[in-house]
């Protein structure tokens, strides 16, 4: 939702006497200084830092650039990899997007 649509709908709470004129002044304040860059919290680090590595890899570098924003060995992932590769093929299938649509390092 935009900011002119929750200052126009805290407006709208305050009109009703849903809100107190301090509450809404909070409320108000608290959307002012949010960032408005994005989210900001422990997963949207890792999701905008991944790429695959070009030091660590095997094929793509993708269980080496996993392994880096995990913070695990890449020997794990690749592991991971491998058992859902003998589980219908899943595997090869989410291995090959992850090379086709993540950049490299």
């Amino acid at each position: 939702m935009a900011l002119v649509d929750e200052l126009a709908k805290l407006a709208e709470l305050r009109a009703s006497g849903s809100l107190t004129d301090e509450e809404f002044a909070s409320a108000k304040e608290r959307l002012l200084r949010a960032d408005p860059a994005g989210p900001s919290g422990p997963l949207a680090t890792p999701a905008h830092g991944f790429r695959r590595s070009t030091t660590d890899r095997w094929l793509g570098g993708v269980c080496g650039g996993i392994a880096r924003s995990t913070g695990t060995e890449s020997w794990v992932w690749r592991l991971i990899f491998a058992t859902l590769f003998v589980c219908a093929g899943v595997g090869l299938l989410v291995y090959l997007l992850v090379w086709i649509f993540v950049p490299s390092e």
